[in-house]
Formats: C-alpha cells, sequence, structure tokens
C-alpha cells in the first residue's frame, strides 16, 4: 500500500507511524526537493537547503518532529524548528523565509492517538502525486550522508509566530472593533495564536478549547464537534463562534443564536463580498462536488460562477492554480484565499468572515442568508464494488431520480477512494424527499453491487 494518502501520511502514532518512518520520510524528502536548479544555486553559493517544520500539539508530535528534523540534518539540512503552529502558518513561513521545503507533523481533524506528515514545495505549496511518490520510491534508495561541516543546524525559529500574526493582520480589509467572537481553538494548534490574533484585530474575544496537554486534541471540540461552540455563543451573548480544527486550516462558524454556518455559507459570504470590491478572480468560485446545490444557485444569482472539482482541497488547489482563481474551498471548512495562502487557513478565513461582519454591520445571520441550504443527505453503502458504479441500472436509477428531483435537487454518487463503499448523497427541497430518494438509491446500489 503506498504511504501517502489524499493529505500527506497518516496513521497511529508508533503504530505503522513510527519515528523510523519519519526519520526515512525526511531522508528521502532532502534527496528529491534538494533537486533542481534552485537548490544545486544554493549549494553552488555554498548554502545549504532550508526547511521549515512545525507540528500540532498532540504528544507523539514531540517525537514524530524531532525524527523528521533529525533525517533532514542528517542529509544536509538547516531546519527551522517552529515548534507548536498551525498548518497554514507553516506554508506561510515556508514561503516567507524562502525556504527549499516544510514539514507539518500534524493528523488535522483526528483524535490524539493519531498523527501525520504533511511536506510542502518551495513556496508552501502540496506536493502533486507524482512527486510524492518519487519521496516514496527514494525511501528505498541511498540517502544523503554529508559529515562534518556538510550536516544540516537545527534552530528554533523564534519569530515563527509573531510573522504569522503580522501577516494576518495585515491582510484585513477592515478591523473586527466592536463584535464579541467565541473562540474554539480544538486544543490544537491554533490555541496560542487564534486568540492573540482576534484580540490584535480588535476584537473581544471568549475562548475555549485552548488548553491542549498533548492527549485530547479534537476531544469533544473543534470544528467537529460544535454543540459546545454553540452553548458559549448563547451563553455568554456573542456576536459570532469560529471553530478551527487540531492543525487550524478549517473554519466553521456559529451565529448569535447558536445556528451552524458551514463551509459553503462561509464561502457564499466571502465570494460576493470579494466580487463587490474587484478581488474574486474572473468572477469565479472553486468548490467540490459536495457543495450544497444551494451554493450554486446563490453564487448564480450574485453573478459568480462555481467551478467544480472533485473532493479534497488539493483538487481545489490544484482547479485555482492553474487558473489563478482567488477563492475556494470545502463543504467542510477548508477555505483557501488564494491572495494570502497557498492552503486552507481557518483563522485567516475566520478573520474575513468577521471583518465582513464589522464592515457591512449585518449579523452572520444575516450575511448567512445569502444562501438557502437544501437538505443533503448522505448514505454510505458498504460491502461493495466500488469500480461498478457505471453499472446501467444503477445509473437509470439515478436518472430517475435525477428527473423527479427537476431543478429542486441533485443526485450524486461516489465511490470511496480507499473503502469498498460508495457514497449516495441526495438534496432536494425537503428533508423527507433527500431521504426517500438516497435509501431508495442506496438499495439499488446495494444489490446490484454486492461484493
Amino acid at each position: 500500500m503506498p504511504i501517502f494518502g489524499t493529505d500527506g501520511v497518516r496513521g497511529l502514532a508508533n503504530g505503522p507511524l513510527t519515528a523510523d518512518l519519519a526519520l526515512s520520510l525526511a531522508q528521502a524528502t532532502a534527496v528529491v526537493l534538494g533537486q533542481g536548479r534552485t537548490a544545486e544555486a544554493r549549494r553552488a553559493a555554498g548554502k545549504r537547503l532550508t526547511a521549515v517544520v512545525a507540528r500540532d500539539p498532540r504528544v507523539s508530535g514531540e517525537f514524530l518532529s524531532a525524527a523528521v528534523e533529525a533525517g533532514l540534518a542528517s542529509s544536509g539540512v538547516d531546519v527551522l524548528d517552529a515548534g507548536v503552529l498551525p498548518t497554514p502558518a507553516t506554508a506561510f513561513l515556508i514561503a516567507d523565509m524562502d525556504a527549499d521545503f516544510g514539514v507539518m507533523v500534524s493528523a488535522s481533524h483526528n483524535p490524539a492517538p493519531d498523527n501525520g506528515i504533511k511536506i510542502f514545495a518551495r513556496g508552501g505549496v502540496k506536493l502533486p502525486d507524482i512527486v510524492e511518490q518519487r519521496i516514496e520510491h527514494a525511501m528505498q534508495g541511498p540517502k544523503l550522508q554529508p559529515t562534518g561541516a556538510g550536516v544540516g543546524r537545527i534552530r528554533r525559529f523564534a519569530d515563527a509566530e509573531d510573522r504569522y500574526v503580522v501577516h494576518l493582520l495585515g491582510s484585513l480589509p477592515h478591523r473586527l472593533d466592536g463584535l464579541h467572537v467565541v473562540l474554539d481553538c480544538a486544543h490544537g494548534a491554533a490555541s496560542g495564536v487564534s486568540p492573540e490574533t482576534f484580540k490584535d484585530a480588535g476584537a473581544k474575544v471568549t475562548v475555549i478549547g485552548a488548553d491542549p496537554d498533548g492527549l485530547n486534541i479534537n476531544d469533544g471540540v473543534g470544528s467537529t464537534h460544535l454543540d459546545l461552540l454553540a452553548e458559549h455563543v448563547v451563553r455568554v451573548g456573542a456576536d459570532v463562534g469560529i471553530a478551527h480544527d487540531g492543525d487550524a486550516d478549517r473554519c466553521l462558524a456559529v451565529d448569535a443564536s447558536g445556528r451552524v454556518v458551514d463551509g459553503d455559507q462561509i464561502m457564499a459570504i466571502l465570494a460576493v463580498a470579494m466580487k463587490e470590491r474587484g478581488a474574486l478572480k474572473d468572477d469565479t468560485l472553486v468548490a467540490t462536488v459536495m457543495s450544497n446545490l444551494g451554493l450554486h444557485r446563490a453564487m448564480d444569482a450574485h453573478g459568480i460562477r462555481v467551478e467544480t472539482t472533485a473532493v479534497g482541497d488539493r483538487y481545489v488547489l490544484e482547479a485555482m492554480n492553474q487558473k489563478g482563481y482567488s477563492l475556494g474551498g470545502e463543504q467542510s471548512g477548508h477555505v483557501i484565499m488564494s491572495e494570502f495562502a497557498t492552503t486552507g487557513d481557518g483563522l485567516l478565513t475566520g478573520l474575513h468572515l468577521v471583518a465582513e461582519m464589522a464592515r457591512t454591520g449585518r449579523s452572520l445571520a444575516e450575511l448567512a442568508s445569502v444562501m438557502t441550504v437544501y437538505p443533503q443527505v448522505l448514505v454510505n453503502v458498504k460491502g461493495v464494488d466500488r469500480t461498478r458504479v457505471g453499472d446501467e441500472i444503477v445509473q437509470d436509477a439515478v436518472a430517475r431520480a435525477t428527473a423527479e428531483l427537476g431543478l429542486s435537487g441533485r443526485v450524486l454518487l461516489r465511490p470511496s477512494g480507499t473503502e469498498p463503499l460508495v457514497r449516495v448523497m441526495v438534496e432536494a427541497g425537503s428533508e423527507d424527499d433527500a431521504r426517500r430518494h438516497a435509501d431508495r438509491l442506496a438499495d439499488v446500489v446495494r444489490e446490484r453491487l454486492a461484493l
């Protein structure tokens, strides 16, 4: 099995994801990303390559980041150890420091026992599949083993957080004065930097989920557990709640009444605002096929085109980079603002969302009303042959459901990329209609594609 998944290498820490694996992966990364004209020019000038390394606060990140840094330094790469920082901060710092690449040790929204290793190329961009394959192949080959003065140095990146905060504040179109924000930091990488940044931007801040102990990351808090945030927003009478995940590359929100505002709604708000000030490239938003039908309808009403991609922020990024689009993301809260970031940035997204509230004087509920959320039902049909979704009878059933729903709904069948299951997603004008069509299609898939 390949070790790289949809977002780097991820697994149970000290299970499949060991210190040995992290060391070997880092050494192979130095081999592959140490090639090219820029790297050769650095060496010709007598300089070593440089990498930024950061982690989220889960306990296994301590030994895994140490292994990564050892692998890089033993390969002749100088390491800037940024400590505990969000994933998007790591990506920003790679570009800001003109580093050759960087590594983030995090399992994002996964529970504490898991961990992961994300590798970014020069400029803070995610690696394409072909480069990940080359790194994996290089793990079996010879390593760089300089001696004496040729080995890399590991230094503490003392002002890493300050650089990131200054960058975020500099991106804001409007200060947040007069607004009360509850921040849920998921006991994760944003626990220090997010409250500081929102306060510096002028907001009154109440903080929850910001006491990481290495074991409590994402535990009942953060973007995958919004009930606690909603409860706090209502209890303290705040204007808005912002939730991050463990590595803070996501942002979800709740309005003053505790109602969830998801990634689609956040993108709709930002897209309209960016179009108004001429910052939405080609009046286009990039979203995945899983984004709600209501997003498409709302954007159409505002003269904004939606370009759709496969599920995964890497595919959103790919489409954005190809055509220079300025905004894209996923319903899950990965939102990419390419003018300021090379990846999803939960702090950046939250700041700009609240800035729009401050600029317009409108509540989050009012802003979110730009989009009507269609009821969406997702059924995971397990134990089926996901390669046969093109089965004629299955496709006939999809066509019938699509015709019955007409303009008031949408049907999507999507095979899992890793498991023997097919995801059946139906949107409709009512929850009952969506459920009825989804269950009917799931029965057909179950019958026709059974293993």
